[in-house]
């Protein structure tokens, strides 16, 4: 039901928070927030731009797109070892659907709590529908994960899985939908990422190297190899055997190719590999601080997988489990 709204009927009936974090002192309703920075700390900030038909179907649901929307920028926090703390939010819809806008503002608002974040800020306006998130974090000023610190002899882990977002796009486009349990658990990943945050502000005291999975382990890990150039040459070796898929993905390619060994030839490893919307988080962990990494991935118990090593060599390799190379031809999700 399309209402007769205004820019600030939305913003008051919508968009303005009833809880306050305690570094807030002006939020949303004036012409500037007004925050306190906590002392010793050093501010991380990050932006994304979600559009529709582009970063998440014109199907998905006002309430999917509203936790992804701040999902993707908490990710962007963890990568770097951040606390989420703030957000800014400027929407453009169509018009002012007043149920979209409920569901949507309800999950936006449910979504800020979950990670103890508070809207701060923001603009509405009328167009195509766009939302883009600004969010700010703490983090500690020894422990800031960046991409430009790899180098050779560092492990390469990552967290969860991979592929599950990638293949739920493909279901829904394709309407391949042979395993319904399948399909409903990888379009939730698309929908509903996982941003690694407590995870990686912890594991930021033992890891110098960090970013998050967005438009795949290939070009995500090879922003890493480039930034780390300027200080080392930097290349890696992915043993693709190792690369960590659900259950759900595998036993998708077990029915396509009618196997049922679980071998890893026939996932589709482009796919998996040079996809977006995973959202966990690739480490670049020097040895001596691999068993203390490991640890407390084992602690929080979540999945962490060694996928290869930081070499000296050129780019990025790519072997089987028995060392045999393997050809991969695409390079990830490209915004152009």
């Amino acid at each position: 039901m399309t209402e007769d709204f205004g820019e600030f009927d939305i913003i008051r009936n919508f968009f303005t928070p009833d809880t306050r974090r305690e570094d807030v002192d002006i939020g949303v309703g004036d012409d500037c927030a007004v925050l306190t920075a906590p002392a010793g700390k050093k501010i991380a900030t990050t932006v994304d731009t979600l559009i529709a038909g582009v970063h998440f179907p014109f199907s998905t649901l006002p309430e999917d797109i509203a936790y992804k929307s701040i999902a993707v920028c908490v990710s962007d926090l963890a990568a770097m070892g951040a606390t989420p703390a703030w957000l800014t939010l400027a929407l453009s819809i169509p018009d002012a659907d007043t149920q979209w806008l409920q569901s949507f503002s309800r999950s936006f608002s449910d979504t800020a709590k979950y990670f103890d974040m508070q809207l701060i800020g923001g603009d509405t306006t009328r167009g195509p529908l766009s939302i883009t998130v600004q969010a700010t974090g703490f983090v500690e000023p020894g422990h800031i994960m960046r991409r430009d610190s790899a180098r050779p002899g560092d492990s390469i882990f990552v967290t969860g899985s991979l592929g599950d977002a990638a293949l739920g796009l493909l279901l829904l486009n394709e309407q391949k939908i042979i395993d319904k349990p399948v399909f409903e658990y990888c379009l939730g990943r698309l929908n509903r990422p996982t941003p690694r945050v407590e995870f990686a502000c912890a594991v930021a005291e033992y890891c110098a190297c960090a970013i998050d999975i967005s438009d795949g382990l290939v070009a995500d890990l090879g922003h890493i190899l480039e930034a780390s150039q300027k200080f080392s040459q930097c290349g890696a070796e992915i043993i693709v055997d190792a690369v960590p898929v659900s259950s759900e993905l595998r036993s998708y390619y077990d029915r396509v190719s009618n196997t049922s060994d679980n071998s890893p030839g026939a996932i589709n490893w482009e796919l998996v590999l040079c996809s977006g919307d995973d959202y966990e988080l690739c480490l670049v962990v020097s040895e001596q601080q691999v068993s203390a990494v490991v640890s407390l991935a084992d602690s929080m118990r979540l999945p962490l997988s060694r996928v290869g090593v930081i070499n000296a060599g050129p780019g990025l390799q790519f072997v089987d489990a028995s060392g045999e190379s393997l050809t991969i031809t695409k390079s990830g999700y490209d915004h152009f």
